[in-house]
């Protein structure tokens, strides 16, 4: 009865092994396949926005060329936006893409401050259409860009809680950033004078 009683035992060892490899298999499997997910939700989230980083970079062309009609004096903006629209389009990684983006939001700023010294440029039907164009590109590119940010928030938060930072670790992934715009202006107190 000793040696039967051994078996059992035995058995039972090798049934809890085998469940316990079952499981950690189906763990393994498991967040894989949620980094993955995660992960292509995020890529999916910027080529949105980089629908409308496309569109707007299009469009500044046109908005220029208008401007330089009226603002023959002002080369040196129209110059920064030439810049960094081409620094924008010409980037080859995605952070160097952000960057270059920022940048040319902050210059796209200053081109607007502009225009405002030009009564005739801003009664232009012309340039009206091309800023209201801008102004919803603009939207979208805010919009997309917090459903990207979302989507970044969501995948470095499945790679860094526990248990997953485990599995996070043995898969090699790595967090995004997110796509913030690094412009002084936008952080600073706006004077209102009446």
């Amino acid at each position: 009865m000793n040696l039967l009683g051994a078996s059992y035992a035995w058995i039972a060892i090798i049934a809890v092994v085998i469940i316990l490899v079952f499981l950690i298999i189906v763990m393994f499997i498991s967040y894989y396949n949620k980094f993955v997910k995660a992960r292509n939700n995020v890529e999916e989230s910027f080529s949105a926005m980089d629908v409308y980083l496309v569109k707007r970079s299009s469009l500044i062309p046109n908005i220029v060329n208008t401007v330089k009609g009226y603002a023959k004096h002002e080369k040196e903006t129209l110059t920064a936006v030439i810049e960094a629209r081409n620094l924008a389009n010409n980037s080859t990684t995605r952070e160097e893409r952000m960057k270059n983006e920022a940048a040319l939001t902050s210059a796209l700023k200053s081109l607007l401050m502009v225009v405002e010294q030009y009564p005739n440029l801003q009664a232009n039907e012309n340039f009206m259409d091309l800023q209201n164009q801008l102004k919803e590109i603009e939207l979208d590119i805010a919009n997309a860009r917090k459903f990207y940010n979302a989507r970044v928030k969501a995948y470095n938060t499945s790679i860094q809680t526990f248990p997953a930072v485990i599995f996070a670790k043995i898969f090699k992934q790595t967090k995004f950033d997110f796509f913030i715009v690094d412009d002084e202006n936008e952080r600073k107190n706006i004077k209102v004078e009446f």
